[in-house]
């Protein structure tokens, strides 16, 4: 990894933990459980980011753009985690809608890693590209505006929740999920299957917690906010992971 790429990393997590809203001078308590879930998530995207950038030298041309995204997300979510700890920790509250800035960067970078990989493989339809970008657009964007309050809450939860679907649709029945399956690349068909399962039950947690916190008011914040938090963290890591395991396979068995 080039010394100018190490820089970056430091000079962003710096500008990260050391931004405006500063929690030096608001003590993080021990007893805070939302808070303590805020620094773990941010400390485990950096410790991500900081792999994946170093493990992208060591896969096949391929798959170098797959780990770079993973790690791109897993960056992204570091800053973003750290801005949002010190808001909690000053004020005792984040909008959920402040998590759009993350989600509305990192979520759609995931989707289209499923044409990534795939294109690290075999030629693929720039279709494909498009169809999940402007599905996970189409899915946060919705939820946005519904939970900001730009439309009726019921509508952003349809448009959101209708985003997801078409993406697993694309998943289990679209043209991707059938080159995945038939593609004669085991470690490939392996990574898809487990993307799109952290897909299908790692994601539901967003909708279902837009559900229960605007629609029926089952649940307090705090608890949205711990759960969010880890959904986030297994969400974004294991995805990564997934990718350069398959990278590292396909990697070992051109050699």
């Amino acid at each position: 990894m080039k010394k100018w790429s190490i820089v970056a990393i430091a000079a962003l997590a710096f500008l990260g933990i050391t931004n405006p809203v500063n929690a030096a001078t608001v003590p993080l308590q021990i007893n805070d459980s939302v808070g303590i879930t805020f620094w773990i998530v941010s400390m485990g995207m950096l410790a991500g980011a900081v792999f994946f950038f170093l493990e992208r030298n060591t896969v096949a041309t391929a798959w170098k753009v797959s780990v770079t995204v993973a790690g791109l997300v897993c960056l992204i979510a570091f800053v973003h985690y750290i801005y949002i700890r010190n808001i909690w920790v000053t004020t005792g509250d984040v909008p959920t809608a402040y998590r759009y800035i993350d989600w509305l960067i990192t979520i759609p970078m995931q989707a289209i890693q499923f044409y990534l990989i795939l294109a690290a493989a075999r030629k693929v339809s720039d279709s494909i590209f498009w169809r999940f970008l402007i599905a996970s657009l189409i899915m946060l964007i919705g939820g946005y505006l519904g939970e900001a309050g730009y439309i009726q809450v019921f509508v952003g939860f349809i448009i959101l929740v209708a985003g997801w679907i078409y993406i697993l649709f694309e998943l289990f029945s679209g043209e991707a999920g059938k080159m995945a399956s038939k593609g004669g690349n085991r470690p490939l068909s392996n990574a898809f299957a487990v993307m799109r399962m952290i897909v299908t039950i790692g994601w539901a947690i967003y909708p279902l917690g837009y559900l229960l916190s605007h629609l029926s008011g089952g649940i307090d914040s705090n608890t949205l906010h711990v759960i969010y938090n880890l959904a986030d963290f297994v969400n974004k890591l294991a995805f990564g992971l997934v990718i350069w395991v398959a990278a590292m396979q396909n990697t070992s068995l051109r050699r």
